[in-house]
C-alpha cells in the first residue's frame, strides 16, 4: 500500500485511501498492534519496518500506561517492560519521526487519555502531525468529552478511533458514529485484551448493526490469533486487528524478533489480501 499512503498524503486522507483501496480490490485491511519500546524502541523501529515489508495495511502502536485498563497480561507485561526503558510520548514521537524516514504505511498510537492530557492535547496533534503519526485510538475517552481533543486533532487531520463493545447501544454507536474519524474499532468480545481460540457467535450481527449506523469501515480486534480467524472475520468487516499474539511472540523471541513476527504475519496479510471474501 506504500504507493498510495506516500508522505504528501497523512492522517485521516491516508487512512480513508487504505481501506478504499482495499475494498475497491475486494480485499480487507490487515492491522498489528505492537507496543511501543518492547523491548526497546530499536527494536520497535526494526519491527515496524519489517511489517511495512511485508505489506500490513496500517501499523498500531501502544504507548505503555501505568494503569492500562484495556489491556490483558500479555499486553501489560509488555508496557511494564517498556516503561522499565523509560519510554516517553516524546521518545515515541522521536521514533516515529525516525520510522518515516523509510516507511509510508500509517501509524496509530494507542494509549490513554491521560498520557495525552498531560502532553497537551494540541500540542500533541501539531508535533504528531509533523512526525507523521496518522491518527489515535483513546480506549477511556467517552464520546461526550472528546470535543477538545478531536477538534484538536481534526485541525491537523488526524483519525480519532473509537472503540466499540459488543455491549455498545445504539444511542452511544450513533455518538461514536458523530466523533469517530478513519474507522472504528470493534471488540469482538467484552473485557481485556488476549487471544481467544472461539469467537462470539453474535460476531455477524453485531457488525451488521454497526454498520447500519456508521459509515465508517469497522475493523474487529481483541482475540484475533490465527489466520483462519481474520478471514472468518473478514466476511462481515472491513479489516483486522491481531494484538496480543503478536506481542506474546516478541516476549518469547530471543533473536531477531522483526523476523519473526514477518513471517508469523505473512499468512493474515496474504489471507486478507486475496480477493476470497466480499462483504
Amino acid at each position: 500500500m506504500s504507493d498510495s499512503t506516500t508522505s504528501i498524503s497523512r492522517g485521516v486522507a491516508a487512512i480513508t485511501e487504505v481501506f478504499r483501496s482495499r475494498r475497491q480490490n475486494n480485499q480487507h485491511v490487515f492491522i498489528p498492534y505492537i507496543m511501543a519500546g518492547d523491548p526497546d524502541l530499536g527494536t520497535t523501529e526494526k519491527i515496524v519496518r519489517s511489517l511495512s515489508g511485508i505489506g500490513v495495511d496500517l501499523i498500531e502502536l501502544g504507548m505503555p500506561f501505568s494503569d492500562p485498563l484495556a489491556d490483558g497480561p500479555v499486553i501489560q507485561r509488555a508496557g511494564e517492560r517498556a516503561l522499565r526503558q523509560g519510554l516517553s510520548m516524546k521518545k515515541l514521537l522521536r521514533s516515529i519521526e525516525t520510522m518515516r524516514l523509510s516507511i509510508d504505511t500509517p501509524i496509530i498510537i494507542m494509549t490513554y487519555y491521560n498520557l495525552f492530557y498531560h502532553f497537551g492535547l494540541k500540542e500533541f496533534a501539531r508535533e504528531a502531525a509533523r512526525v507523521g503519526v496518522d491518527g489515535v485510538i483513546v480506549p477511556d475517552l467517552p464520546p461526550e468529552e472528546a470535543d477538545e481533543f478531536r477538534d484538536a486533532l481534526d485541525e491537523y487531520n488526524l483519525a480519532l478511533v473509537y472503540l466499540i463493545a459488543p455491549t455498545s447501544s445504539e444511542e452511544r454507536i450513533r455518538k461514536i458514529g458523530h466523533v469517530a474519524r478513519g474507522f472504528v474499532y470493534y471488540v469482538s468480545r467484552t473485557g481485556v485484551t488476549g487471544e481467544q481460540k472461539d469467537l462470539s457467535a453474535d460476531l455477524a450481527e453485531n457488525l451488521k448493526k454497526i454498520r447500519s449506523i456508521i459509515s465508517l469501515p469497522v475493523v474487529v480486534g481483541f482475540g484475533v490469533s490465527n489466520p483462519e480467524q481474520a478471514k472468518m472475520i473478514a466476511q462481515y468487516a472491513d479489516g483486522v486487528v491481531i494484538g496480543s499474539a503478536i506481542v506474546r511472540l516478541i516476549e518469547e523471541t530471543d533473536q531477531l524478533p522483526e523476523r519473526m513476527v514477518a513471517i508469523f504475519l505473512r499468512p493474515f496479510v496474504d489471507g486478507l489480501h486475496d480477493n476470497e471474501h466480499v462483504n
